[in-house]
């Protein structure tokens, strides 16, 4: 049966700007792109990992129809698809400012959360994704000596 996600997807309008957001500003690497004639293979993920891979893709042929394109498209640009990618950090604030200071749009400040700090931020097409630092957990916390 299953053992891994490898690959994940997320709806983008324009694949060269997904990789400046997707890579140069939160940071990940391109693990592939490969241009297959019928379309273009771009997939990102968090840096040192083996994934799983995220697949910026335009919608559209091959995987539907034009009409379809079009109303997927004109979904994302609303950030009508709701949760699309969820990323951890080991300091959210930090992580924030960072953002911040790039210029991305956010649609949540970090907040305490019961199982962490978390905040939520748009791509440049209206996806929405969150960043969260979790909490540590009772196995994770050092004992007293």
């Amino acid at each position: 049966m299953l053992n891994a996600l490898s690959t994940t997807g997320i709806f983008v309008l324009d694949q060269d700007r997904a990789l400046d957001f997707y890579v140069d500003t939160l940071g990940l690497e391109v693990s592939a792109d490969v241009d297959l004639g019928f379309m273009r293979w771009l997939t990102v993920r968090v840096p040192g990992t083996a994934g799983p891979d995220i697949l910026l893709e335009k919608p559209g042929p091959p995987g539907m129809d034009e009409a379809s394109g079009e109303q997927v498209r004109d979904l994302v640009s609303k950030g009508a698809t709701g949760f699309t990618a969820g990323f951890s950090t080991d300091d959210c604030r930090a992580t924030y400012e960072t953002l911040k200071a790039k210029g991305v749009e956010f649609t949540q400040e970090p907040m305490e959360q019961a199982y962490g700090i978390d905040f939520g931020l748009r791509d440049p097409f209206g996806n929405n994704l969150r960043i969260v630092q979790l909490a540590p957990t009772p196995a994770q916390t050092p004992s007293p000596a």
